[in-house]
């Protein structure tokens, strides 16, 4: 509005001024070199530019008065955040892998598939031990009831205790063997090492198997998840074991809070960094591993803390920052003061007042760059 009356004020004086016209006269009289016709036309745009001065001056004049926004000050719980972003895990997560090599005689499960630990996955063909386990468990039973008759001889002092002694050996040498011989057997079973669902599946029933990179089948448990980021090291110490974490998984739409479980001991050299893992939960099932998240992390709290917005604050030229309060309250009109105020910390646009303010002052929200100290204010 001011720059469209400054125009009109300046277009109407150019006009009274003969516009163009009046610049052909001035061209026409320093041709002629009529120095009493050029002084008389100083004199009178001098006049004309005091004019435009006087009415620049009473337009761009600032009003004594204002018209703002308010707030109160009170003490709210400060949070400050370190964002960084993280991947999403699990350690639950476990390539299968035969223990023994030979050919896939049972599969068991597929892909999509919930087991539960120490469920039956599939087999492998053990290679005719079974047959062995039986030839040695006969033995075995021999041996026993053996060494059984020879122990009752031997405790009515029939028998000479080399027999006793030989058939106890044989008795232990072949339970021993039995054992063993089942332990190699039960290694031809692939067995779910915890509750889960089985992801992929790389091997069909009969195929020859053996330990690869590969492995038979996946195995992932979504219910214990966690992700994994590093920290610069300058947080050593602020970031602990119990922090609170928000996570926000953009892939989903989903956003978690966890808690950090793990902090590392170490420095990284390469990057000055520590890893940390953070617990979230995944109640729906939508978390899954190497997906990408981004965590805002607790490092600085203060319970009782005074903010402000932060573009409230304003800073003169000696670098000092400083807002308006209103003081002589009544019925929605003060006036102006300026408080000058010592910062702390920033976040979510707001920022944490060390000194300068107290609980139930005023300060001017909006509007803050029209006003000046001592001004009057209505809100």
């Amino acid at each position: 509005m001011k720059k469209i009356l400054i125009l009109t004020v300046v277009s109407t004086l150019f006009m009274a001024c003969g516009g163009n016209e009046n610049s052909a006269s001035i061209d026409a009289l320093i041709e002629a070199k009529n120095l009493t016709e050029l002084k008389a036309k100083r004199a009178a745009l001098q006049t004309d530019l005091s004019k435009i001065d006087a009415a620049l001056a009473t337009l761009e004049k600032k009003s004594d008065e204002a018209l703002v926004e308010t707030i109160a000050v009170k003490d709210t719980v400060f949070n400050h955040y370190v964002e960084i972003q993280g991947n999403v895990d699990t350690q639950q997560n476990v390539l299968i892998q035969p223990e023994m090599p030979g050919a896939l005689i049972a599969l068991n499960v597929k892909a999509g598939q919930t087991v539960s630990k120490d469920q039956v996955l599939g087999r492998v063909d053990d290679g005719g031990m079974s047959q062995q386990l039986a030839q040695i468990q006969t033995q075995y039973e021999l041996a026993k009831t053996t060494f059984e008759r020879q122990k009752r001889l031997w405790d009515q002092k029939i028998g000479s205790e080399i027999q006793y002694l030989q058939a106890q050996t044989q008795m232990v040498s072949l339970s021993k063997s039995v054992n063993q011989m089942k332990a190699q057997i039960a290694k031809t079973i692939i067995r779910a090492p915890f509750n889960g669902v089985i992801d992929e599946v790389f091997v069909e029933r009969g195929q020859v198997v053996s330990a690869s990179p590969q492995g038979l089948m996946r195995i992932v448990n979504l219910s214990q998840m966690y992700i994994s980021t590093a920290i610069p090291e300058m947080y050593v110490g602020k970031v602990k074991v119990g922090t609170s974490v928000e996570t926000n998984i953009a892939s989903i739409g989903k956003t978690y809070m966890g808690k950090v479980r793990q902090v590392a001991k170490t420095i990284n050299p390469a990057n000055r960094s520590f890893g940390i893992e953070v617990t979230v939960p995944n109640p729906e099932g939508l978390l899954r591993p190497n997906q990408v998240a981004k965590l805002k992390i607790v490092d600085y709290s203060n319970k009782s803390a005074i903010t402000v917005p932060t573009n409230v604050i304003q800073q003169d030229a000696n670098g000092a920052k400083y807002v308006y309060v209103v003081t002589n309250t009544a019925k929605n009109a003060g006036v102006a003061k300026k408080a000058i105020v010592k910062v702390g910390q920033n976040a979510n646009n707001n920022t944490e007042i060390l000194s300068g303010l107290k609980t139930g002052d005023v300060v001017v929200s909006e509007g803050a760059n029209t006003v000046s100290e001592g001004m009057k204010l209505t809100f």
